[in-house]
C-alpha cells in the first residue's frame, strides 16, 4: 500500500500523524509497518533488519543517542572522540534570524536547522547573487517557528531531546571542483563492525537518490532498495576507504546500531551524520533475503 498517493499532502500525513500521538508505540509501529511494507512485523521473533529496527525505537535508550541526532551536539560527540578534523567547517550559529548578517554570508553555503532529518530543512546555496535576502530569511524563520517534536512521528526515540532549535550555516564542501559529484556513503555499524554500506549517487533534494549498496569492503551487491533509484554505475572505491572505515567503526563503538554518513571529496573525508533509525525501518528489498541477512548482524535492541 503506497499511502503517499492515498494522501499526497505531506503536511497533512504529518498531521494525522502527530492527532494520534496518544497510540501507543508498538500499536502505531505496527500499523506504520503494515501500511508501508505490506507485512505485518514479527516482534515477538523477529528476524528482519526493520523488525528488529522498530524495536530499537521503543526498547533502546543511551543518553549519547540524542547527542548524536542534533547537528551541532553530534559535532561535540565527533570532536570529543578526536575527530575534529573530519566536521566540515561552521560559518555561523543563530537562535535567531535576526542575528544572521547576509551581506557576510560567502556567495556558497548551507543553512541547516539542528533537529532537521531525512534532508528536511536544509538549504543550499550556490549563488548568493541570485538569492533574495527577504525570500532566505522567511523560509529560516519558517523553520525555527516550525513547532518542536514532543513525540516522533515515527516513534524515533531519539529525535525527542531537550536541545533548543538553532540555525547553522556551514561552508559548501565541494565548491571549489567545477560540477562536483558529492557521493555519499552511509556505513552500517553494528557494535563497532560494518556489515554493508550504501553508496549514494545523483542527489538532488526532494528527490529519490541513486543507491547502491555494497559490501563492508566496497564490492557492489547485487541488492535493491525499492523505494530509491538504482545505481547506474557503481561507485569507484575512494584511495582513503581505508580511513573512512575505520572512522566509521569508532564512531559507531557503543551502539547495538548506527548508520554513519560520510563525504568523500576530492580525496578528503567529511562526517555527514549518524542516523539510529535508517528510513524508520519501513524499506523493503530486493532481494527479500536481505532484509534478514541484515538482521543477523542486530544482535542488541
Amino acid at each position: 500500500m503506497n499511502y503517499k498517493k492515498i494522501i499526497k499532502n505531506r503536511q497533512l500525513r504529518f498531521q494525522i500523524l502527530n492527532w494520534l500521538r496518544f497510540v501507543p508505540d508498538s500499536l502505531m509501529l505496527r500499523w506504520q509497518y503494515y501500511i508501508k511494507t505490506g507485512r505485518w512485523p514479527d516482534f515477538q521473533h523477529p528476524r528482519r533488519f526493520t523488525e528488529k529496527l522498530q524495536l530499537y525505537k521503543m526498547r533502546y535508550r543511551n543518553p549519547d543517542m540524542l547527542r548524536c541526532t542534533d547537528k551541532l551536539e553530534v559535532r561535540n560527540f565527533v570532536a570529543e572522540k578526536g575527530y575534529e578534523k573530519y566536521l566540515v567547517p561552521i560559518i555561523g550559529v543563530y537562535d535567531k534570524v535576526s542575528d544572521i548578517n547576509f551581506n557576510s554570508l560567502p556567495n556558497q553555503f548551507v543553512a541547516k536547522t539542528t533537529d532537521g532529518s531525512g534532508g528536511n530543512q536544509v538549504f543550499i546555496c550556490k549563488n548568493k547573487n541570485e538569492l533574495l535576502e527577504e525570500d532566505f530569511k522567511k523560509r529560516m524563520n519558517k523553520w525555527l517557528s516550525a513547532p518542536k517534536i514532543k513525540k516522533s512521528i515515527s516513534r524515533e526515540w531519539a529525535y525527542e531531546n531537550d536541545f533548543s532549535r538553532r540555525i547553522f550555516i556551514e561552508e559548501l564542501i565541494g565548491k571549489e571542483i567545477p560540477n562536483c559529484d558529492l557521493y555519499d556513503y552511509k556505513f552500517f555499524c553494528f557494535n563497532g563492525i560494518i556489515s554493508c554500506i550504501y553508496g549514494i549517487s545523483d542527489r538532488k533534494l526532494g528527490q529519490s537518490v541513486q543507491l547502491g549498496v555494497y559490501d563492508s569492503d566496497f564490492n557492489k551487491l547485487d541488492v535493491y532498495r525499492n523505494d530509491e533509484r538504482p545505481q547506474k554505475v557503481p561507485l569507484q572505491k575512494p584511495s582513503n576507504f581505508e580511513e573512512m572505515k575505520t572512522l566509521a567503526e569508532s564512531l559507531s563503538k557503543g551502539f547495538p546500531h548506527v548508520r554513519i554518513d560520510l563525504y568523500n571529496v576530492a580525496g578528503k573525508i567529511y562526517f555527514g551524520e549518524m542516523t539510529f533509525y535508517d528510513g524508520s525501518g519501513y524499506m523493503t528489498y530486493t532481494p527479500d533475503s536481505f532484509d534478514f541477512e541484515l538482521g543477523k548482524h542486530f544482535t542488541e535492541y
